[in-house]
């Protein structure tokens, strides 16, 4: 190996500028041989701690119906379905059979407090809420000169 010595004590006799070159070109290759290295050794991945994954709880829905006492049929909020029986079976549909959706919207309705079948609870809901149900708000009563309801 020649040393940056020798080197520059040959070239000085002769060419003094080549000399000071190359100790200033070899100075900045050391320089940044040098940033290179340690900006690859300054990062030492060690063992990472373990991740523990936890599912966020399930979401559970419950069914809300709003029960049509005029044609025994259920609508389902969440579902947007139509329960009623059609030939002893229970059955489910985007419209009800044999009403329009309008004319169904416009009749009587009641809102069920249960959250599962409606098939469970059908007959408590019949005695309860006969075809000839009104809500309470329709019914008739006493009015005064201004036509407006008089209860309080």
């Amino acid at each position: 190996m020649v040393s940056w010595r020798a080197v520059d004590q040959v070239e000085g006799m002769n060419h003094q500028p080549t000399g000071y070159t190359r100790r200033r070109a070899g100075f900045f290759l050391s320089a940044l041989a040098l940033v290179n290295l340690t900006g690859c050794v300054g990062y030492i991945d060690g063992p990472r701690p373990a991740q523990v994954y936890v599912a966020p709880p399930p979401v559970v829905i419950a069914d809300d119906y709003v029960y049509y006492p005029g044609y025994h049929v259920y609508y389902n909020n969440y579902r947007h379905q139509y329960y009623y029986q059609e030939n002893r079976a229970w059955v489910s549909r985007p419209a009800p059979r044999g009403v329009s959706v309008d004319v169904l919207l416009a009749s009587p309705s009641v809102r069920m407090d249960f959250h599962d079948s409606p098939s469970r609870h059908h007959a408590a809901v019949v005695r309860q809420y006969p075809r000839t149900w009104t809500a309470p708000s329709s019914r008739p009563g006493p009015t005064g000169p201004n036509g407006r309801d008089q209860r309080r």
